[in-house]
């Protein structure tokens, strides 16, 4: 009898039918934390309700379709009428669809918004990381138009509304409305005092003409854009860098001039489309002062900021979940891979990384939903920071990750390398690492009360870990002496996000996850890979608390 050759053994199944909210212990037990009592029950059952949709088979599979048909940029129509449209795959639409009804932008219209909306964000971004960029500056765009108390009042309830509606017609026509963002140009980059797109006030108080060139316009098929222009000086006004909200249809049902001239090729996150767009004659209207355009947008690009941590906590929590499970049912060597001593380590040392990212990315949403002077000045300081040193962690996790299934994971099926794909553009988005670094210093040398803020929160875990102690001891230090201090930013940004994180472990997580994060992040008794945590440590208890499906 002949021997088979496709019997196929030793190969994990694929990881879906779990609830991605619940499996993540970290997850569960931050919202637990700063959420109010009250409201406990009720988010329980929406992000575990989200977290079984984002673990099917079916929504898993929408991802995978998203992103193998990235949207095309149509700009006319049969008859030559311009028209500048960009099509998605039906499966983009429904993750659109199911993340805005999961609350993905309406966190400033529920109680406990932001905690609500950070877990969600983390769970739903884990099916496909593309659809996160529309629906964070969607989110983000409020706080911006809260500067003019009119418009906030019109567009407010579009952005915070739980329904999709995709259809191209005047907003005020919609159940629901998505913001994109344009600021850099191609002289500028993140420079954006030196852009040219220049402003002409029009007839009707408060409207203006815009005429100029958009580097990067995410998301384009959204039915309004705050943007940063020159203006030319007003009845009312002095000019200068200015932000405006561009509509893409205007009220009588015409589209807007907004010329797509076409979508970025891009590395990663190929789901959404990034685009170039040129102005001519658009109409637009002012936002905020003219002059005050980084004042009045910092807002929008603070939360987005937030959002790039988030969303690089979910691709780690992604690659972990993936590798756990992979060597859970791998074996080699006579035994589990799970269960072999130098695999272990590095599955710890990946869940350690990932939690430390989760328990920070919630406690900035928390301080978020809290909105005293002491809390905004904590994020003044804490999210660049968090930003900076959270998204450079994801690229180096996720290859690491992707090593544990070895070839596996080289392999487009596996999902992992669209993982990888994606890991670096929260780093390189809303500002890249020495942006993120300089905006660090300036909050220190600007507004001492941030330090303080970030110096109370740390402190609040004093006394719990002398290697902690000990790290709080250097960074104060460090931070009393000046001389040099730009060429020293990425350092001292590093280590502000490594003590926050610390205090927070120290104060929230198991001991073993604590121990392992002062020990090694902290104390230096750690190599330059991941994998190498001191062996004395409860690895195994650390692998346990990530695994994805028990």
């Amino acid at each position: 009898m002949a021997a088979s050759t496709h019997t196929v053994t030793n190969q994990a199944p694929p990881l879906v039918a779990y609830d991605v909210f619940r499996a993540d212990q970290a997850l569960v037990e931050a919202v637990e934390r700063h959420l109010d009592p009250a409201l406990l029950d009720e988010a329980r059952d929406e992000l575990s309700g989200l977290g079984r949709r984002a673990g099917s088979a079916q929504v898993q599979e929408w991802g995978f379709q998203a992103n193998e048909n990235p949207p095309k940029l149509r700009t006319h129509d049969r008859y030559g009428n311009r028209i500048d449209e960009v099509e998605f795959h039906p499966a983009w639409h429904r993750l659109m669809g199911q993340g805005v009804a999961a609350g993905l932008t309406a966190a400033w219209a529920r109680p406990g918004g932001h905690v609500r909306r950070a877990a969600a964000f983390v769970v739903w971004t884990q099916v496909e990381a593309g659809t996160g960029c529309p629906m964070s500056m969607t989110h983000a765009a409020v706080p911006a138009l809260r500067t003019d108390p009119a418009l906030a009042a019109e567009w407010e309830p579009r952005l915070t509304s739980m329904v999709y509606d995709r259809d191209l017609r005047p907003a005020a026509r919609k159940a629901g409305a998505i913001f994109g963002m344009g600021m850099t140009e191609k002289q500028g980059g993140s420079d954006v005092r030196t852009n040219t797109t220049s402003a002409q006030p029009l007839a009707e108080e408060g409207t203006y003409a815009l005429t100029g060139h958009k580097w990067f316009c995410s998301a384009p098929m959204s039915d309004g854009f705050l943007v940063l222009a020159q203006a030319a000086p007003s009845k009312n006004g002095k000019g200068g860098l200015t932000c405006f909200l561009v509509p893409r249809v205007l009220e009588d049902g015409t589209r807007n001039v907004f010329r797509i001239q076409r979508l970025k090729d891009k590395l990663g996150n190929r789901s959404n489309a990034s685009s170039e767009v040129e102005f001519d004659g658009t109409w637009a209207r002012r936002v905020g002062d003219e002059g005050r355009g980084v004042r009045t947008i910092i807002e929008m690009v603070a939360a987005t900021r937030l959002d790039c941590v988030l969303g690089s906590a979910s691709l780690m929590r992604q690659a972990v979940a993936q590798a756990i499970h992979h060597c859970d049912h791998r074996e080699a060597f006579g035994g589990r891979l799970v269960d072999k001593p130098l695999m272990r380590n590095v599955l710890a040392d990946l869940a350690l990384e990932s939690e430390a990212a989760t328990t920070l990315a919630l406690r900035l949403a928390a301080a978020y939903d809290d909105g005293s002077e002491q809390e905004r000045a904590f994020l003044r300081l804490a999210v660049p920071a968090a930003k900076y040193w959270v998204t450079k962690r994801c690229t180096p996790l996720v290859t690491e990750a992707s090593e544990c299934l070895g070839g596996n994971g080289y392999v487009e099926e596996s999902g992992m390398p669209r993982l990888l794909r994606e890991s670096p553009l929260n780093s390189i988005w809303e500002g890249a690492g020495n942006v993120q670094a300089l905006d660090v210093l300036r909050a220190l040398q600007r507004e001492p009360e941030t330090l303080n803020a970030y110096l109370q929160e740390v402190g609040r875990a004093r006394g719990a870990d002398h290697r902690l102690d000990s790290a709080i001891k250097n960074l104060l230090t460090e931070l009393a002496d000046l001389e040099g201090i730009e060429a020293r930013a990425r350092r001292l940004t590093e280590r502000i996000a490594l003590v926050l994180q610390g205090a927070l472990l120290v104060q929230y997580a198991p001991p073993e996850v604590a121990d392992a994060f002062c020990a090694s992040r902290l104390g230096g008794d750690w190599g330059a890979a991941f994998g190498t945590l001191p062996h004395s440590l409860d690895l195994a208890a650390m692998v346990e608390r990530a695994r994805p499906v028990s």
